[in-house]
């Protein structure tokens, strides 16, 4: 029962992560499962730790960390990524999953949700960025958010007890904002 609930964990934080980068928690998981044994990827999910993939996701990410630090095309770069960090986090989702049996189509559409929810509100804040700071503030923001990719990534694959702290951090911190929202309304 543990693991199943480590593997849910894991499966949250990595679909998380991957909302704000994509390539970043499917690089640390392909190289994770390439030189450890911290996690173990079943078919058709271990093709991730294939060194060609791993290639890829390597190119890909340097594209992505550049692309994402400059004001206009980061928007651009958030308006491609609408399909691909969702697509990312559903495929983490159901990877981190499968050792526990978890039906496909509930972690693909749980891994999409996640995964979509988290872009959405980094896309929906980028233009904000830009026209507040004039554009001097998108590579900070950026590389913000690549960090926490990597610390959630990161977190999800080694201690996931701390992934469910901070959802319910994260679910507690809105439930009080929202309270306190209502009382000055």
């Amino acid at each position: 029962m543990l693991s199943v609930i480590s593997n849910l964990l894991t499966a949250f934080g990595l679909s998380s992560a991957s909302g704000l980068n994509a390539y970043i928690p499917l690089l640390i998981v392909a190289l994770t499962a390439r030189f450890t044994d911290w996690i173990k990827l079943n078919p058709p999910f271990d093709v991730i730790s294939n060194e060609w993939v791993i290639l890829a996701l390597v190119i890909l990410l340097i594209i992505e960390v550049v692309v994402d630090k400059i004001p206009a095309a980061d928007t651009l770069n958030d308006v491609i990524q609408t399909f691909i960090r969702p697509a990312a986090g559903a495929i983490l989702f159901a990877a981190s999953t499968s050792v526990i049996n978890l039906h496909p189509v509930i972690a693909i559409i749980l891994g999409l949700i996640l995964a979509f929810g988290v872009h959405a509100v980094k896309a929906t804040a980028r233009p904000v960025v830009t026209a507040s700071t004039g554009g001097l503030g998108n590579a900070f923001v950026s590389v913000g958010e690549d960090v926490i990719s990597i610390i959630m990534s990161l977190v999800a694959i080694v201690m996931p007890i701390l992934v469910g702290l901070i959802f319910v951090f994260i679910i507690f911190g809105f439930l009080l904002f929202r309270g306190r929202r209502r009382a000055t309304a």
